[in-house]
């Protein structure tokens, strides 16, 4: 997310254009789909849970090796992320909202 930010300030510097009249990156959000699972299984849950995990470590992407704070922060984002997608699909699991993609997003800036 820091990288977005500076990549956007480069480029804005280098059209003479003001940082502040670029228009803000989107939070970044992964569908994770399902419909072709058996969720009454434990195979069918572990493969819903794999999907969650990837789609977290996307939304909340990675940090350069030496920067301790901002491995600790993508540490705790996909922590909460994965939480707060676990939640959701445990409403698909007991078939609450089947038929809808279970959105992860980034919670934390």
């Amino acid at each position: 997310m820091k990288k977005l930010l500076i990549l956007a300030a480069l480029a804005a510097t280098s059209v003479g254009q003001p940082v502040l009249a670029q228009s803000a990156p989107t939070t970044p959000t992964v569908a994770v789909q399902h419909r072709d699972l058996d969720l009454r299984t434990e195979a069918g849950t572990r493969t819903l849970d794999r999907r969650i995990w990837r789609a977290a470590v996307t939304v909340c992407g990675t940090a350069s090796d030496f920067d301790l704070k901002g491995k600790n922060d993508v540490r705790q984002c996909r922590t909460d992320t994965r939480s707060i997608a676990s939640a959701q699909a445990r409403l698909v699991i007991a078939d609450i909202t089947r038929n809808q993609a279970i959105r992860i997003s980034l919670i934390r800036k």
